[in-house]
């Protein structure tokens, strides 16, 4: 039987982003994160949110439009990778 290895990632409080060009205000990025940051050795996925190690670090640099695709494909790679988990007993 071969397991599976998991990698933790520990991140730094969430930092609110506040647009350059503009009078001091706080500008949010939405954001899938769900503070279980443990990325999947074998999907390369997040099993908190579900998005790739890359999404995470370019999150804040990412287009709108780009962050919401991401977004649209959350649920469903999240429901793929609870498919793949092998059952337990309890």
């Amino acid at each position: 039987m071969q397991l599976a290895t998991i990698a933790t990632i520990a991140f730094p409080p969430a930092v609110t982003m506040v647009a350059a060009d503009l009078a001091p205000r706080s500008t949010m990025i939405e954001t899938p994160c769900v503070k279980i940051c443990t990325l999947d050795a074998h999907s390369g996925l997040c099993l908190g949110c579900g998005r790739t190690i890359d999404e995470i670090a370019r999150w804040s640099v990412m287009s709108a439009a780009e962050r919401a695709r991401v977004m649209c494909e959350l649920p469903s790679r999240l429901a793929a990778g609870r498919r793949a988990e092998p059952a337990t007993t309890g």
